[in-house]
């Protein structure tokens, strides 16, 4: 059964920084899709940011280009995004996810999700 733990969310001014964290495992397939997503109040959750484990290729959404960063250490197996020059339309419930590599990774109906870390950004 795989399960991601979210970590490392909290509260921040505007131009600051974080950094996500998210321990994975139970994986049986040698490679996933591992992605970002977020959720704000009264808003569809987006994906932010993916990566494919153990090789790359990252993808960032427009309006994360430049201020986030997906990363991975295998050896932890642990997911990262990190955060810079936040704004408060960043302020969001975070979710880490992890999709088949089968099926794509340019989808947002990935198959495991952790239970998600809080970010807020205020003015």
């Amino acid at each position: 059964q795989v399960q991601l733990v979210e970590s490392g969310g909290g509260s921040v001014q505007t131009g600051g920084s974080l950094r996500l964290s998210c321990a994975a495992s139970g994986f049986t397939d040698d490679n996933y899709c591992m992605g970002w997503f977020r959720q704000a109040p009264g808003k569809e959750r987006e994906k932010i940011a993916h990566i494919v484990t153990g090789v790359g290729n990252p993808y960032y959404t427009d309006s994360v280009k430049g201020r986030f960063t997906i990363s991975q250490d295998n050896a932890k197996n642990t997911l990262y995004l990190q955060l810079m020059s936040l704004k408060p339309e960043d302020t969001a419930m975070y979710y880490c996810a992890a999709g088949v590599l089968w099926r794509g990774c340019m989808r947002d109906d990935y198959e495991y999700w952790g239970q998600g870390t809080q970010v807020t950004v205020s003015s």
